[in-house]
């Protein structure tokens, strides 16, 4: 429940977010009782949520410090990084070619892997030192930006220290198969807990540079396929949990949001989710995120999928989508998120039905 009584002023919309499609005004944002931060800190550190999140209250940080977002093409700090992405290196060494056609990059083709077996791995993989990377010149650079834009900034390890790390070291089939090749049990054992201690170590060097700054830690590790997940609950279980309990455990003793990017068709992994620690996940919309927040919204915050809105909808029945979406999802104790992978239903009258009825609600 929220200490902030609801009053109708806040529905002023006072600025809007930024948007990706320039045909298009961004997401509005209200006369909000307080900063975008300081309502997420809320949630998520204290159990008391001011408005049900709608994807507002966010900042997106991919620091060109960390090899990797420049490899992977994906680089969002204060300077704004020049395009187009070409063929790039990440932290191990691995290359990466970034593909416009389709907005990303993935291993460049034709180069072989660092190793297809875990024993291998010690004698193929340098673990980098990030005390190495230049952070003073990065907190030169973001420490203004970060502290002064209101969002709940989340500092983004867009390749994690599990199966996406492993697909990139050993190809995807040979990280399936170390997953069932009891021969590389320990090694691959051996292998998550150094890659974790790795990014322990830069949740310590962004903490240093950037300290308030940033609120929250978003993790991407992708489990699934369009279909169903990559490997087992139990695989998950065993390799997988405890190296993300130490990580959600590490940023939760900091103070800061430890929020899970899983891809896939994975909602049957959700008590491996749990059970790791995560505060919450945004499960793309081939899962049952109706189901989820149903059975384990008291649990974890859900990012939930919206229904369609009719194309020809008035603004009324625009709002009362909103408004409905609020009043489902958005119980003390028991909050979801509105889902970015929902179809194009936000807009102004949308908005204000689910803001509007979320702190009505919560106040």
């Amino acid at each position: 429940m929220s200490n902030y009584p609801f009053d109708p002023k806040e529905l002023e919309i006072k600025r809007r977010a930024m948007s990706f499609d320039p045909t298009k005004p961004g997401t509005a944002l209200f006369d909000f009782p307080v900063s975008e931060r300081e309502a997420l800190l809320s949630l998520y550190n204290k159990g008391e949520a001011v408005w049900m999140p709608y994807g507002v209250e966010t900042g997106l940080f991919c620091p060109s410090v960390i090899p990797d977002n420049i490899a992977r093409g994906f680089v969002f700090e204060a300077e704004r990084w020049p395009v187009p992405y070409t063929t790039h290196d990440d932290m191990f060494g691995v290359n990466w070619t970034f593909v416009p056609t389709v907005g990303g990059s993935m291993e460049t083709p034709g180069i072989p892997h660092p190793f297809e077996d875990a024993n291998d791995w010690k004698e193929s993989l340098k673990i980098p030192d990030p005390y190495d990377w230049d952070w003073d010149a990065s907190a030169r650079m973001n420490n203004d930006y970060l502290k002064n834009n209101g969002k709940a900034n989340m500092f983004w390890f867009l390749n994690g220290a599990t199966f996406e790390r492993l697909i990139s070291f050993m190809g995807f089939e040979n990280a399936a198969m170390a997953l069932l090749d009891e021969d590389q049990e320990d090694a691959l054992h051996e292998l998550l807990e150094a890659l974790m201690d790795l990014h322990l170590k830069i949740i310590d060097c962004s903490e240093e540079a950037y300290g308030d700054g940033i609120n929250g830690y978003y993790y991407h590790d992708d489990w699934g396929s369009q279909k169903s997940p990559f490997f087992s609950c139990s695989a998950g279980a065993e390799f997988f949990v405890p190296v993300w309990k130490r990580f959600t455990s590490y940023v939760k003793g900091k103070g800061k949001i430890a929020e899970l990017h899983s891809c896939g068709h994975c909602d049957a992994q959700i008590e491996n989710i749990i059970e790791a620690g995560w505060q919450t996940w945004t499960p793309m919309a081939m899962n049952d995120t109706h189901g989820l927040y149903e059975k384990y919204g008291d649990k974890i915050v859900i990012a939930v999928v919206a229904d369609p809105v009719p194309a020809d909808a008035t603004d009324e029945e625009k709002y009362e989508a909103g408004k409905a979406f609020a009043e489902k999802f958005c119980k003390p104790g028991k909050i979801a998120s509105f889902s970015l992978y929902s179809p194009p239903v936000m807009c102004d009258p949308y908005a204000r039905g689910l803001y509007e009825t979320s702190r009505k609600i919560l106040s």
